[in-house]
């Protein structure tokens, strides 16, 4: 995402989860880009992480400059939920998505609200959390943009 849009988000993601204060708990798989912003922000405002791993290579799936983000949060997660898959697809995402969400309350998602670029991305997260009469808030700040 471009450099503006992520500033824009961080300070979306953080005023929403302000209002969730204190002690509030994180879930996220550290993708690149929203998921690393808001595991970030989760512990910046004093809350605690909990990491789900979809792959044993999602790590290597990863773009090489976010490796090093997704290592130190991974490392300050209080828990690390890790799913059977090897490797880092569509499936396996889907999937951690979904335990994500047996775990959540409300879902947090960073979208323009246009389809999913393929199975498992934010659009079909969504439609899972509200399949399952999930709150849902969506966070896309004025001003954002897609790459």
């Amino acid at each position: 995402m471009p450099e503006e849009t992520a500033v824009l988000i961080d300070g979306a993601v953080r005023k929403a989860l302000a209002e969730y204060r204190p002690g509030v708990t994180g879930l996220s798989c550290l993708a690149d880009g929203a998921d690393q912003i808001f595991a970030r922000a989760v512990l910046d405002l004093g809350g605690m992480l909990e990491a789900v791993v979809p792959a044993t290579e999602y790590r290597d799936g990863l773009p090489g400059e976010c490796r090093a983000a997704y290592d130190e949060l991974l490392g300050r997660a209080v828990r690390t939920h890790r799913l059977d898959f090897v490797e880092s697809t569509s499936e396996s995402h889907m999937t951690a998505s979904a335990r994500m969400l047996d775990d959540a309350e409300v879902l947090f998602a960073v979208w323009d609200g246009q389809p999913a670029r393929g199975y498992g991305g934010t659009a079909d997260v969504v439609a899972e959390a509200r399949r399952r009469e999930m709150p849902v808030r969506v966070i896309w700040p004025d001003g954002a943009r897609r790459d």
